[in-house]
């Protein structure tokens, strides 16, 4: 009976981990590029609060999200666009969603000398995994757009774990230091470009270079490695993004 218990207790951290945005080794390559790319100034005064770096606390939200306390953090992990690719008030879910949180925690943070540290430890664990999630493909909402099961490489999944996990896995078996490696090759002129803006125009971009994942697949498709190599390149841009922006968020904050 241990021996069973066991088996199903490793089966049900598997299937939480696959269930949410990127998966550990994502949340991770994106902390990892941002740590790269923050000033020695905002790193000193982050870890000085964390007690860490941030690539520790990743994937804190989806551990904790069902945590006692930590209940309302539940809807913040996606978003929703209208048909235009907006992120408006008419949309947005009012329980929370990645945007408004992420816009809330950097309000709070702006004033973090006047907070107690444990305020600005749970913000500073919202915005380095908010920021990660609002750029994964399955995290934005479309208007009457939604695909449940498919097969990847054989095996039924939903579509939403497609892009928490299952690409990444079917592409490569690079570690997250590994993964940031490849991922963090721009120009500081590419990095001005791709972090200018606001996480609401961040996240509505998202959107409209995310809305073919809906081209791509409908329920019950059978998704091999044509589909793989496609969905990969998305993949990788994403979480480029998400790291290059994460740094940025981090370092107008410290």
């Amino acid at each position: 009976m241990k021996k069973i218990a066991l088996v199903m207790a490793i089966a049900a951290i598997s299937l939480s981990q696959s269930a949410f945005g990127w998966g550990r080794v994502g949340h991770d390559t994106i902390a990892c590029i941002a740590e790269r790319n923050i000033s020695p100034k905002a790193r000193k005064i982050i870890e000085k609060y964390l007690g860490h770096s941030i690539i520790y606390y990743a994937s804190w939200m989806d551990d904790y999200r069902n945590a006692p306390g930590y209940e309302h953090t539940t809807m913040w992990h996606g978003g929703s666009v209208d048909e235009n690719m907006k992120s408006t008030d008419a949309v947005r879910n009012p329980k929370g969603d990645c945007v408004a949180e992420l816009e809330n925690a950097i309000e709070r943070l702006k004033h973090y000398r006047e907070l107690d540290d444990s305020t600005v430890v749970v913000n500073l664990k919202y915005v380095i995994h908010l920021v990660g999630d609002m750029h994964c493909p399955s995290h934005v909402y479309y208007p009457g757009l939604k695909v449940r099961k498919v097969k990847l490489m054989g095996r039924e999944t939903g579509y939403h774990r497609v892009w928490d996990r299952g690409v990444i896995d079917a592409s490569h078996l690079w570690s997250y230091s590994e993964y940031a490696d490849q991922l963090d090759r721009l120009s500081r002129r590419e990095i001005k470009a791709i972090t200018t803006g606001t996480p609401t125009e961040w996240f509505e971009e998202n959107a409209r270079n995310c809305r073919v994942i809906y081209d791509w697949a409908h329920d019950g498709s059978d998704l091999g490695r044509p589909f793989v190599n496609e969905a990969s390149r998305l993949v990788d841009d994403q979480l480029m993004k998400a790291g290059y922006r994460l740094a940025k968020v981090l370092d107008d904050l410290f």
